[in-house]
């Protein structure tokens, strides 16, 4: 499997208020995030998503994981 550096991950929550704790806690993390509208592929409990680099997956899972951060759901876009 080659990896696509052109690939970037959505992650999808519940509430606006996971979606901006989430975002603090990353960038405070060093990585580099976006809050976006939803995808239209995709329906959420709430309007916002976080989009970051593919390749920063499992290190973005290990933080919200261990920041017990609520996400609904993690996708591989290109």
């Amino acid at each position: 499997m080659s990896e696509n550096i052109n690939a970037f991950g959505v992650i999808l929550f519940h509430t606006n208020s996971s979606a901006l704790r989430a975002e603090k806690i990353l960038v405070k993390g060093g990585l580099t995030v976006k809050l976006i509208p939803t995808p239209r592929e995709f329906s959420s409990d709430c309007g916002v998503a976080l989009r970051f680099v593919w390749s920063d997956e499992l290190h973005v899972r290990a933080i919200l994981n261990s920041a017990n951060v609520e996400v609904s759901s993690i996708h591989e876009m290109h």
